[in-house]
């Protein structure tokens, strides 16, 4: 019975051979340099017109916050802070390209992919919290704001 287990077994390894040949070649295989550069050339063209448009926005905010006051501002200022992130964040997407047209193999690839999906992680739960701190602050400010206007209201009503 042992050797018709092994028999079994040999066939099985021969005949899986092609794909187990074929997968280890294909975890070396080598990214063309022209097809690289080529993707460095569009990501850099893409991240050129990403900060064409961030100063265009930050134009257009700047004349949103010159034109009205009072509560804009904060407005404008949360509008700048989402610019701003959408900006870094399109750095980083194009940064990540620009490290995946860099990698010579497949698991080269992936290892920058999982770091750069890490790194992103990272930067979005941060992201979350600066923006749930924002958001009390802003609710706490609120609250006092309209507790003193409705003492005014109420004291010169009484």
């Amino acid at each position: 019975m042992t050797t018709e287990t092994n028999s079994v077994l040999n066939t099985v390894k021969e005949a899986f051979a092609p794909v187990t040949e074929a997968f280890t070649k294909l975890q070396n295989l080598e990214v063309p340099e022209a097809a690289r550069e080529f993707v460095k050339k569009q990501a850099e063209t893409a991240k050129v017109r990403a900060a064409d448009f961030h100063a265009g926005s930050e134009k257009v905010t700047a004349a949103v916050e010159t034109a009205v006051a009072g509560s804009v501002a904060e407005a404008a200022k949360i509008s700048r802070n989402i610019q701003q992130a959408l900006y870094q964040d399109a750095e980083a997407f194009f940064a990540g390209i620009d490290k995946l047209a860099s990698a010579k193999s497949l698991s080269e690839a992936a290892q920058i992919q999982s770091d750069l999906v890490r790194a992103r992680g990272e930067v979005l739960v941060s992201r979350a919290k600066a923006s749930t701190e924002y958001l009390g602050k802003l609710v706490a400010d609120g609250a006092k704001t309209a507790q003193d206007n409705f003492s005014k209201v109420y004291s010169k009503t009484a």
